[in-house]
């Protein structure tokens, strides 16, 4: 029996099996089992070569469109940026992976037109998994759906999801701990739900005999099996809907029904005519502000404050992530930092590498010479 074909019985069993708390811990081996020969699949596949989408990131930060064919990414992206994808009307225009680069509050965001997914792209249709792949290296993935076909949100989040892409949520937060002796030890918080047993049985299908493992939160087999493959890739995302011009007013709640039949609020979904121009600076600021991009305008010595190219950062960043990303000597040169903005208690507050930056804060860092 092949692998494909080991795969589906696996799948098969899973769904025929009613889950309660004396299967648990049979469902949790199933789906462990199912998750590895999957992964088999896919590095035998990879390794069969074939046409990629190998493109290289640039810029400050990168965009993943996601969409089914012929949904209006390549004219969204012409529109947004210097790209220049062809645009048709008829499906499968884009063939390949093409990247623009829009230009925003002194940022360079890097937006990929991936070619249009269909269902079954994990699988290997259409290209898909080299597709796929492509998403993966993203900062933050866009839906983009039609007006006419909200239910193709469906399809593309459950492609991503075999793909091993988690959207909109944090990697379970687990430790592992390998050891010599004792078998398997599980500490878990009380508000564990998952069986111990469930939780042993996994693991032992991922070849752990003796290991300390602490769980300190709630979580589902399936989040369990993501924690210990250690390969998925975690991404928010944010869904935009095209050809808004066309919606009849009659018909717009149908729309924000759909909408929310799929827990997505109306309010939050930017509604946008990619054809006719609507709705795109919305698009770009929701774009920054779903990256957390900040800028950081550098003082530099001689020369005062650049206010026209900022140093670009995400939310979070701290001065030593500053110092990574100018390069040079900094790491090894640095002394001491000068921050006025919203991060600092007062202007020109000397800091240290570990001193987190907001937004707009003015930078000069003081390097040994």
């Amino acid at each position: 029996m092949g692998l494909e074909e080991e795969i589906e019985d696996l799948r098969e069993e899973i769904a025929e099996t009613p889950y309660n708390k004396s299967t648990e811990a049979h469902i949790g081996r199933l789906k462990a089992k199912l998750a590895e020969k999957k992964e088999k699949l896919e590095n035998q596949s990879s390794a069969g070569g074939g046409h990629g989408y190998a493109v290289e990131k640039h810029g400050d930060a990168t965009v993943a469109l996601v969409g089914f064919p012929s949904v209006g990414k390549s004219t969204l992206i012409n529109a947004l940026t210097n790209a220049d994808s062809e645009v048709g009307s008829y499906e499968f225009t884009t063939l390949d992976v093409n990247p623009g680069m829009l230009k925003y509050r002194g940022a360079n965001i890097q937006i990929l037109d991936v070619p249009g997914l269909i269902e079954g792209a994990a699988g290997g249709r259409g290209g898909g998994k080299e597709v796929l792949s492509v998403v993966r290296t993203a900062d933050l993935v866009v839906f983009m759906l039609s007006v006419f076909e909200i239910e193709q949100y469906d399809r593309l989040r459950e492609e991503l999801y075999a793909t091993n892409i988690r959207l909109d949520t944090e990697p379970p937060n687990i430790n592992i701990r390998k050891t010599h002796k004792d078998g398997l030890g599980v500490t878990m918080s009380d508000d564990v739900s998952l069986d111990e047993e469930t939780i042993k049985q996994v693991l032992r299908e991922y070849g752990y005999v003796n290991a300390k493992v602490t769980i300190p939160h709630d979580l589902t087999i399936d989040e369990l099996v993501d924690a210990v493959m250690d390969n998925r890739e975690y991404l928010p995302s944010m869904v935009s809907v095209n050809k808004a011009d066309l919606i009849d007013k009659s018909y717009l709640p149908t729309v924000k029904e759909e909408l929310r039949d799929r827990d997505l609020d109306p309010e939050d979904v930017l509604f946008i005519s990619a054809e006719k121009g609507l709705g795109l600076d919305g698009l770009k600021e929701r774009l920054w502000e779903e990256l957390g991009v900040i800028r950081i305008y550098m003082d530099k010595p001689g020369r005062g404050v650049d206010y026209e190219e900022p140093l670009i950062l995400f939310e979070g960043d701290t001065v030593g992530d500053a110092c990574t990303k100018i390069g040079g000597e900094f790491d090894e040169r640095f002394k001491f930092a000068r921050v006025s903005g919203e991060s600092a208690k007062h202007d020109d507050q000397q800091v240290g590498k570990g001193h987190e930056l907001a937004d707009e804060d003015v930078l000069r860092i003081v390097a040994r010479k």
